[in-house]
């Protein structure tokens, strides 16, 4: 699943609570960490190796059964033909979630963030790219105006992963989990 969306658009907090209401046998695939804390990577680079990771990361963990869930503000003209590729070759049901949320708005949920960044609302106007669709087919729109509880179980319940079982062997099967239900 992708959730993507401009900077302060809420899809952090989103894709984390998704994972959390799901439990184990998610995968959460941050850009924001693996470009800037992994790579240490500018986003726009030309010669950019974050789309390559990112997509073979989020390959490895479907290869290894999990359900994925990878956010993002992904743009299209440095990640579309990744995810594109990413979401064509996927065999298993994709859901594909954009949260458009204003300039304006994004502004105000960034300074509202319990720690917040330390960027100007100008570099965020930099980083701001209005409705900045992939064009899949199935990709939804979730509007500013959805409230965080009504996004997360509109993501869960559109996606199928509310009624998904682990694809990974932990909690039922591993000798670790076994364990500690005796």
């Amino acid at each position: 699943m992708l959730i993507r969306g401009n900077s302060g658009s809420g899809k952090t907090t989103t894709a984390r609570e998704v994972r959390r209401r799901y439990g184990r046998g998610c995968a959460l695939v941050e850009q924001d960490y693996l470009r800037r804390a992994v790579l240490r990577e500018h986003g726009g680079a030309t010669d950019a190796v974050a789309p390559g990771f990112i997509s073979t990361m989020v390959r490895t963990a479907l290869d290894g059964g999990y359900h994925v869930v990878l956010e993002g503000i992904l743009h299209t003209g440095e990640y579309g033909e990744a995810l594109r590729t990413l979401v064509a070759g996927h065999t298993g049901p994709v859901a594909c979630f954009y949260l458009d949320v204003t300039f304006d708005e994004t502004v105000r949920r960034h300074r509202s963030r319990a720690e917040p960044i330390p960027v100007t609302a100008e570099t965020m106007r930099g980083w701001y790219s209005e409705r900045d669709l992939l064009g899949v087919p199935g990709e939804t729109v979730l509007p500013e105006t959805m409230t965080f509880e009504d996004a997360v179980t509109t993501i869960l319940h559109t996606s199928g992963l509310g009624r998904a079982a682990a694809l990974t062997p932990c909690p039922a099967h591993c000798p670790r989990c076994t364990e500690k239900r005796l």
